[in-house]
């Protein structure tokens, strides 16, 4: 390590330490951060239990989750909801009583071995408790450097770094292998850049023109942040639950309307919303960090027909968005079919863990998850685009 860095981890004590214009985004960090820290998380993502700090490495500022156990933690928070609780329930999107006979009590096996070795004590850094965690320009040095920091301030806790994807963070991707991070594959997420389908085929371009053409035509009114208010909190959480909790998992974050109201006064997410006879139908809110942006609120009201087209009008609205700036979109996981008929280029998605620090039986497990879920994990998802 070249260079000195300035490194700090802060509590609600020492949060007014924080010289946050001197900080990269430093008034959306502490529009985010300081409720989530002076609050109980919960009151936000109702289904997350942990100790929010928050790291500051120079002029970059993030959340640092704590957590001992909590094994019903929504998976942001929880390893062991992601590898098991949740990977249980995707099973059935295999649609296939062979691979779930078979992989429910190997998930079984791997869920008391993950108990046993406390793979929930960890520390997770750049963890906003959302489904994908967006990155500053991280260095190589950078994983280093944090590293060391907090293997000192929580040498009995695993360190950890979600959503790290090469493709997005290059040299930080190869400097937490150099520290002796193990990369454990979580995700097969979706990206798309606007300047991509030109370059593609004419199918895709096709597609996403009938996308727009599909909102153009359609009554719906398209709403922006400015024009959504405290009236519509509600509904949108409701619109979200309907897609995220109630058709595919209760282990995806629970957004509360607290939530949503942070967002709408403060913009921690920009949203957009679909109207039609004076009732919301679809919702999305985006925030984007260092060329990328993402959505983590997206939902529409699942009770009205398929042919309406309001995923496709949401997605389109999204598309719209990257045009406009110009930048990366970060589409997440699933219905991956869908996203790569739009031009979206599939790429692999990891949680980093550091466990050096630790006694070997709590070491062992990550290895045999890395090599399980990189030959065996990854490649189902590829090949069922899910």
């Amino acid at each position: 390590m070249n260079s000195r860095k300035t490194i700090a981890v802060h509590d609600a004590a020492t949060i007014h330490h924080i010289q946050w214009e001197r900080m990269q985004e430093g008034d959306y960090a502490r529009s985010y951060i300081l409720p989530l820290m002076t609050e109980e998380p919960s009151r936000y993502v109702q289904n997350v239990q942990t100790q929010l700090l928050a790291l500051t490495i120079d002029d970059r500022i993030m959340p640092l989750t704590v957590n001992e156990a909590e094994y019903d933690n929504s998976y942001v928070c929880s390893p062991y909801t992601h590898y098991v609780s949740y990977a249980k329930e995707e099973l059935d999107m295999l649609d296939s009583a062979l691979w779930k006979g078979l992989f429910t009590p190997l998930l079984s096996t791997l869920g008391g071995w993950m108990r046993v070795s406390q793979s929930n004590r960890m520390a997770i850094v750049n963890n906003w408790l959302l489904s994908t965690n967006l990155y500053h320009e991280m260095t190589a040095e950078d994983a280093e450097w944090i590293t060391e920091h907090c293997v000192e301030r929580f040498p009995r806790h695993i360190v950890a770094f979600r959503s790290v994807c090469r493709k997005l963070c290059p040299d930080f991707y190869d400097g937490l292998q150099r520290a002796g991070y193990i990369l454990i594959p979580s995700r097969y997420v979706y990206l798309f850049h606007p300047d991509w389908p030109a370059q593609g085929k004419w199918r895709v371009r096709n597609t996403l023109g009938r996308d727009r053409q599909l909102l153009e035509r359609s009554d719906y009114r398209i709403l922006s942040h400015e024009e959504l208010g405290e009236e519509h909190a509600e509904r949108i959480v409701g619109l979200y639950n309907a897609l995220y909790l109630d058709k595919y998992s209760q282990h995806n974050p629970q957004f509360t309307s607290e939530f949503i109201r942070l967002a709408m006064q403060k913009k921690t997410l920009t949203l957009i919303g679909l109207e039609k006879d004076g009732r919301l139908d679809g919702i999305l809110g985006y925030y984007q960090r260092n060329g990328v942006m993402t959505t983590p609120l997206f939902g529409y009201d699942t009770s009205l027909p398929k042919k309406t087209g309001l995923y496709r009008m949401l997605s389109s609205l999204l598309v719209r968005e990257a045009e406009r700036q110009g930048i990366l979109l970060h589409q997440s996981a699933g219905v991956g079919a869908f996203k790569a008929d739009r031009g979206a280029v599939g790429e692999p998605e990891y949680t980093a863990v550091y466990v050096q620090h630790l006694p070997v039986h709590r070491r062992a497990i990550w290895q045999v998850m890395a090599f399980l879920l990189q030959r065996i994990g990854i490649r189902m998802v590829e090949k069922y685009k899910l």
